[in-house]
């Protein structure tokens, strides 16, 4: 980073993003090649499941229109019905496969990116093979952070959802009653952009700091007081940029039979390359945002002692302690005497 830590409190959502660029910009060689190794077939696996989970529902509703109008009992309806069965299969399969490849190349780009950003933060020398080094070990932590996000997120989205039905059952439909439901909803959505925001900031202090788990979503949270509007503000941008590239990729790719195969397939190429840059820049942009909270709260970045962090993950350093210090002094003291 070219500013000077007490000088990130007071970047806004355009010096954020522009520190990013910078960063981006200033490490291009290095961040071409996590793109090109993680971040790609991660919006590759991301774009190519709603491809296919497409098609497989479009066989799916096919086999179910024409199994309406065959006789009950018949062998053409066991038939379909055997067919609907293993096309079932299939799909939840294939989001099974989907899900664990996304989510293991989310978690190390995620790895890769905060520790290269923070390694420029600190000048510290890296290098990608160094990273490929790293990655393995950090992503650890942050599946366990991913774990206690989810874990949340599915209780808020159980709460909300069992709410959302009991104000149902019990009250009768009126103006008021979708009124409320209206503002709870709006009251739901913000909690999910919070919840979501302390998630992806704990990601960078999983990485960067000691706590992982329910630890780095405290910290996190705390850290994200006072910069509210503006880290939602990025949050909302990253999200309307991807939702746009999905839409994008839905009525060019998925839904255009009506243009040639080629130009199909210049559309999914593009837009891959678009989504790899959005989520190239969201991550280095979510790292910055660590930093900037930081600042902000007017606590310490000691750039050594986050390069001492950053070493512990390569196997060949092994941090000084106190002790070690001490025993060192002694050493030398007792050399000089002799």
């Amino acid at each position: 980073m070219e500013r000077e830590p007490e000088e990130l409190q007071f970047l806004g959502f355009f010096g954020t993003c522009n520190e990013a660029y910078n960063l981006i910009i200033s490490c291009r060689n290095l961040f071409s090649k996590i793109t090109a190794t993680l971040i790609l077939p991660l919006s590759f696996i991301f774009l190519a499941h709603i491809l296919i989970s497409d098609m497989i529902f479009t066989n799916i509703h096919m086999n179910v229109y024409v199994m309406e109008g065959t006789p009950n009992g018949s062998t053409a309806k066991r038939l379909i019905m055997s067919r609907l069965s293993t096309e079932w299969t299939a799909y939840f399969l294939f989001k099974a496969v989907y899900l664990i490849a996304v989510l293991v190349f989310s978690l190390l780009s995620t790895s890769a990116v905060v520790y290269t950003v923070a390694c420029v933060y600190t000048s510290k020398d890296v290098s990608f093979g160094k990273i490929l080094t790293v990655v393995p070990k950090v992503w650890k932590r942050l599946m366990v952070t991913f774990l206690w996000s989810f874990a949340i997120l599915f209780v808020y989205n159980l709460s909300f959802l069992l709410l959302i039905i009991a104000i149902l059952l019990v009250v009768d439909i009126s103006l008021t009653v979708v009124l409320l439901t209206a503002l709870l909803t709006l009251t739901y959505l913000s909690g999910m952009v919070y919840i979501s925001i302390v998630w992806h900031l704990a990601s960078v202090v999983s990485v960067v700091e000691d706590s992982y788990g329910i630890a780095a979503m405290r910290k996190s949270k705390s850290l994200i007081r006072g910069k509210e509007w503006t880290v939602a503000t990025i949050f909302i941008v990253v999200q309307f940029h991807l939702a746009g590239v999905e839409l994008a990729f839905g009525n060019r790719v998925v839904r255009g039979g009506d243009m040639d195969v080629g130009v199909r397939l210049g559309f999914g190429a593009v837009i891959t390359v678009m989504l790899t840059l959005v989520v190239l820049v969201a991550l280095v942009v979510q790292t910055v945002v660590y930093f900037v909270c930081k600042s902000y709260h007017h606590e310490s970045i000691d750039k050594s002692s986050l390069a001492n962090h950053l070493e512990v993950y390569l196997e060949e350093y092994t941090p000084l302690t106190d002790k070690d210090v001490q025993l060192q002094q002694i050493h030398v003291i007792s050399s000089g005497q002799v």
